[in-house]
């Protein structure tokens, strides 16, 4: 192939990628939440909490380690960790949607705890496990629909 009809498909190449990358930005249905600077990398860094306290779940429950599953969850997601993530300076900048998303992840933590402190008891983690996933679903679900600027 000589170097003119290479150099041509390169750019073709390029700038298709950078058409469907503006595509699938223009089709992001998600509603976007506009917040303060601050505000934002304040909510950004509650989620990359929220992550890490879930990584230390999973860990702690594959060391059968329930109890200390539990006191993390509780400690860093469940209903006691709200005032620690700001979350009441933070709601009326959310839109209804996301704050009844956020709420129901906070509960879901807290009965996770209970459902991980009933597996270390009954030696069956499978309660736990589905616990877990329900926290997890409320996560999803908001970042499925809302997005952050």
């Amino acid at each position: 192939m000589d170097a003119a009809l290479e150099k041509t498909m390169k750019w073709t190449k390029l700038i298709l990628l950078c058409l469907l990358s503006l595509s699938a930005i223009a089709e992001d249905g998600r509603v976007l939440v506009e917040l303060p600077p601050m505000m934002r990398e304040h909510m950004l860094h509650n989620m990359r909490d929220h992550l890490e306290t879930l990584r230390g779940i999973v860990a702690r429950l594959g060391q059968a380690d329930y109890e200390g599953a539990a006191e993390l969850a509780e400690g860093r997601l469940g209903m006691s960790a709200m005032q620690a993530h700001g979350a009441a300076h933070m709601a009326p900048f959310m839109p209804e949607g996301m704050r009844q998303a956020g709420t129901a992840m906070h509960h879901a933590a807290s009965r996770f705890a209970q459902a991980a402190r009933d597996a270390e008891v009954r030696g069956d983690p499978a309660t736990a496990l589905r616990a877990l996933a329900d926290v997890m679903a409320q996560c999803t679900a908001c970042h499925a629909g809302y997005r952050l600027r």
